[in-house]
């Protein structure tokens, strides 16, 4: 039986960042445990989106300081070889007249009082720099330069291999079977693979984060929520140097970015389906549904009538009633650490969110405040909804 300073399960992108920032903070002892592998799970279907533009202002706050961290990864990690495979296109946003209108220039207005560099663009600058996309139902359009995408699994496995060099252990292929409860405090984990000790337990589990539940009687308020996304091939490219766009306009509120260089991925942005259980397997993908987004970029880019789906693949997100996460000790019982139910969001805030669960779990003030995410919230209504609806831009 193993004694650590602290265990973390789940190695994905949220995971992989926690015990990298514990060990930056020098908690010397940190073990990682992974059901699969590192990366693997959800943090594998992302969509790698990296925009600071939310509707809700403590977001903006975590996407800024985790912007930071992906500006200059490899720098951060110490690590000439880390790359988050960021591509810096920015990221555009458009609503026409209605009611999307008044929230996103309150979104685009907060953004410059954190100081990040917006613009509001006229419909030509737009075709500029989106010319396959039309834009004459547009009444204002925002523009984030410093924005782009860039690769979840490679961010992943270099904080966990920045990690590692620093002494973590990440273990994978390991259950965690049971919390370890004394007197009222966290004292371990039971494993497929044994019993490990630590009074300090940092829960990255997404969607199933619903065994913290299970194992403690805690409320955990998280549903596992499939989404699908598609690649697109149109007889115009959609190069690396188009920005990413999020069309408020249509009725899926789809989101859409160069894929390859030259096909366009597109999703969705509203509520998708949801599970009985925690399955982050490949979903059936319809034929009416891809009619159905399909029609929707036809309408906002013109010459995609004729495209033709080359690729398509699902993901689940861990959702939570007001579609933002659950971050921080849990108060009813000490030792533990949560971070779930990011709803889609989890991959943009991971440099930022790690930071704080590792500060959070070593009694550290967390650079930027997380009390708003606090499970509790759930309880006495204060809750972190966005502006343009659930399932979208929080």
């Amino acid at each position: 039986m193993e004694n650590f300073d602290a265990i973390v399960v789940g190695a994905g992108v949220i995971g992989s960042s926690v015990a990298y920032h514990l060990a930056r903070l020098g908690c010397n002892r940190v073990l990682v445990l992974d059901r699969t592998q590192i990366g693997a799970g959800t943090t594998s279907q992302s969509s790698g989106i990296l925009r600071t533009h939310y509707s809700v202002i403590e977001n903006v706050r975590l996407a800024q300081a985790s912007w930071n961290v992906f500006n200059d990864f490899a720098n951060y990690l110490g690590d000439e070889d880390a790359s988050s495979g960021l591509v810096k296109c920015g990221y555009l946003i458009a609503a026409p007249e209605g009611p999307k209108l008044d929230p996103l220039q309150a979104a685009l207005q907060a953004q410059r009082d954190q100081g990040i560099e917006v613009r509001y663009l006229t419909r030509e600058d737009a075709q500029d720099r989106l010319p396959i996309a039309r834009f004459d139902d547009a009444a204002l359009i925002g523009y984030e330069p410093e924005a782009g995408f860039a690769d979840a699994y490679l961010v992943a496995t270099s904080f966990a291999r920045a990690a590692r060099r620093m002494g973590v252990k990440i273990m994978e292929g390991v259950e965690v079977e049971e919390l370890l409860v004394d007197n009222g405090k966290v004292v371990g984990v039971v494993t497929s693979q044994g019993t490990f000790r630590s009074d300090t337990v940092i829960s990255t589990q997404n969607i199933w984060a619903r065994d913290i539940e299970q194992w403690t009687g805690i409320a955990s308020p998280v549903v596992p929520e499939r989404h699908s996304v598609l690649a697109l091939e149109g007889p115009k490219a959609y190069t690396f140097q188009m920005p990413v766009y999020k069309d408020l306009g249509s009725p899926g509120m789809l989101y859409c970015r160069s894929y390859g260089g030259r096909q366009m991925l597109v999703s969705e942005g509203i509520v998708g389906e949801t599970l009985p259980e925690p399955d982050n397997e490949q979903g059936d993908i319809s034929l009416d549904y891809m009619v159905e987004v399909g029609s929707q970029v036809a309408e906002r880019f013109p010459s995609y009538e004729t495209a033709g789906v080359a690729s398509s693949w699902t993901g689940v997100y861990d959702v939570t009633p007001d579609w933002n996460p659950v971050l921080g000790c849990l108060p009813d019982l000490p030792g533990l650490v949560v971070g779930y139910g990011f709803s889609g969001h989890g991959f943009k805030l991971s440099p930022a969110v790690g930071l704080m669960l590792a500060q959070c779990a070593l009694g550290l003030q967390t650079d930027v405040d997380i009390a708003p995410y606090a499970l509790e919230r759930f309880r006495t209504g204060g809750l972190l909804t966005g502006k343009y609806g659930l399932g979208a831009v929080s």
